[in-house]
């Protein structure tokens, strides 16, 4: 049976298939597992798979495509990048993933569920891109903080509900160092 894109059942026909091509390969792959911990990450159609080397992620990845190609799911190798995180900017880069004969494009950051990784696990990019939406957010809404007819009250409220969120989205993971606590300072009193 082939659903096209826009039919009711779709969206719920995928999940299901996808879910149970997840399953099998937790149940039938070795690897999948870190401390206890799945290094399978999964959002809608979006997947993460973590590992401490590439050739496991390769490994990993492999029996996703062969779980999935077998109930009829494919995946889009234009679509699928990867990165490879590292903290010592000696470490070696020449990394490739190649898997059912796709090749995937490799990149130094993405965003993902709304954040930005990057291959050094790096937060200023991330905190740059979040700054620079919360001023968009700003200007956006610009004209009702300059307003005379808007209460202060109100401005305080239009700051806490709207600008901030997209500032402070996924902060809850971050780790500050002191200059980067200070951006964030000079950000909220410029507002």
């Amino acid at each position: 049976m082939v659903l096209e894109q826009g039919v009711a059942l779709s969206p719920f026909l995928f999940y299901f298939a996808f879910e149970y091509a997840i399953g099998r390969v937790q149940v039938n792959e070795d690897g999948l597992k870190l401390n206890g911990t799945h290094q399978l990450l999964v959002h809608a159609d979006d997947v993460n798979i973590l590992a401490a080397r590439v050739h496991t992620i390769n490994e990993n990845t492999e029996a996703l495509i062969v779980a999935s190609k077998k109930i009829g799911l494919e995946v889009n190798a234009d679509k699928t990048k990867y990165v490879v995180m590292y903290r010592d900017q000696n470490t070696e880069q020449s990394h490739s993933m190649k898997t059912d004969n796709s090749s995937f494009e490799r990149v130094e950051e993405f965003i993902y569920l709304g954040t930005t990784l990057t291959n050094q696990n790096s937060l200023q990019e991330e905190i740059k891109r979040r700054m620079k939406s919360g001023n968009a957010c700003y200007h956006s809404v610009q004209n009702l903080f300059y307003s005379s007819l808007v209460s202060k009250i109100l401005k305080i409220k239009i700051y806490r509900t709207i600008i901030l969120p997209f500032v402070l989205y996924g902060c809850e993971t971050w780790s500050l160092t002191l200059r980067e606590e200070h951006r964030m300072r000079v950000f909220k009193e410029n507002i």
